[in-house]
């Protein structure tokens, strides 16, 4: 399970060099919004891949984010909590919408990392 977690970070560094590297921060706002889906796509991927290795889910078909919700409110009220936090910061503001106020990337990508910290915890733990 460890190696879930590790793939998950190495999304989240991806999506973090993304920003750093390509999206052009300037007065506090990203240039180019493409760069900002592709790092808000690949942050909320490394919470997936966390989530899954977590649930331990075998299979590789889609699932929707009812189905996260659904095995976190049994587990974690909180974690359940950060992760709707997340997804909404992630999937819909930078994926879709490539909002390009930096604020609102650095919160997201602190979102994922604590995920993905609660998950490698409870894993260790098991």
């Amino acid at each position: 399970m460890p190696n879930t977690v590790q793939e998950a970070k190495r999304y989240l560094d991806n999506a973090k060099e993304i920003l750093r590297e390509k999206a052009k921060k300037e007065d506090g706002l990203y240039q180019d919004p493409k760069y900002v889906k592709l790092a808000g796509h690949a942050a909320y991927t490394g919470v997936l891949v966390a989530l899954d290795g977590l649930f331990e889910e075998k299979g590789k078909g889609r699932k929707d984010v009812g189905w996260y919700k659904d095995n976190l409110s049994k587990l974690d009220k909180k974690a359940l909590a950060s992760f709707v936090a997340a997804y909404s910061t992630l999937h819909l503001a930078m994926s879709y919408d490539g909002n390009t106020d930096a604020n609102v990337s650095m919160a997201g990508i602190k979102m994922a990392e604590s995920i993905i910290n609660w998950v490698e915890t409870r894993t260790a733990v098991a």
